[in-house]
């Protein structure tokens, strides 16, 4: 079973730019956003000729990718897709001329497949979904952040159940860190993996820290 974890964060908040200490020739990007990446030489590092990189937000092209690299591309360790949300949107919007609610439906089978999918593959692959987050507000002042969804058909099924590590990225006082564990928001990771609230925005360090957590004996 592959491992499936989710970084969540408001734009800008380092969700990209924790991937710069993957090893590109074991990772493959797949930049739904179609904006690029965030860190100086990242276009030396994953292209089209290195076959490590795609634009695309197309959930059945994703879906052929996830495949191929578990069955054939075995070289591959890592799979960041980022963002799951403009996923969610762009198969929203090919929607819009569609009337009723039978279309929420659809985008949420799509999304809850897509990571249902995620699961199935190898042992020794992970795949990381990048997503936005939205900090709601009560009249009392209480804010809490989850993430962010296309519709109340997904709101309902809550997206963050399928993902056992769920990490906040934010930036605090000029530092860019990942939160662990939940503190007014959805985020949350194994029992005993992270003793730290306050991690490195460090995606390399993250699924290093999970290899060895379930490699430990009980």
């Amino acid at each position: 079973m592959s491992r499936v974890i989710c970084i969540a964060g408001e734009s800008g908040s380092g969700k990209t730019t924790s991937a710069r200490t993957l090893n590109p020739e074991t990772t493959f990007y797949i930049d739904a956003d179609r904006k690029g990446l965030s860190w100086k030489g990242w276009k030396k590092q994953y292209n089209a000729e290195k076959k490590n990189y795609i634009q695309t937000s197309n959930v059945e092209t994703i879906k052929k990718i996830f495949q191929k690299i578990h069955s054939e591309q075995t070289h591959f360790k890592v799979i960041v897709v980022d963002t799951l949300n403009t996923i969610m949107i762009d198969d929203e919007v090919k929607r819009m001329k569609e009337k009723g609610y039978d279309k929420w439906i659809d985008l949420a089978q799509c999304v809850w497949g897509l990571l249902s999918e995620a699961h199935l593959f190898r042992d020794d692959l992970t795949i990381a979904f990048m997503l936005h987050t939205q900090t709601e507000r009560d009249d009392s002042g209480f804010q809490f952040t989850r993430i962010k969804t296309s519709g109340r058909k997904l709101d309902k099924i809550c997206l963050e159940s399928k993902f056992t590590t769920v990490l906040i990225a934010k930036c605090v006082d000029g530092r860019y860190i990942f939160e662990t564990q939940a503190k007014n928001s959805t985020a949350k990771s194994p029992m005993g993996c992270f003793e730290e609230f306050e991690i490195p925005n460090d995606l390399q360090y993250v699924i290093e820290r999970l290899e060895a957590y379930e490699n430990e004996e009980v």
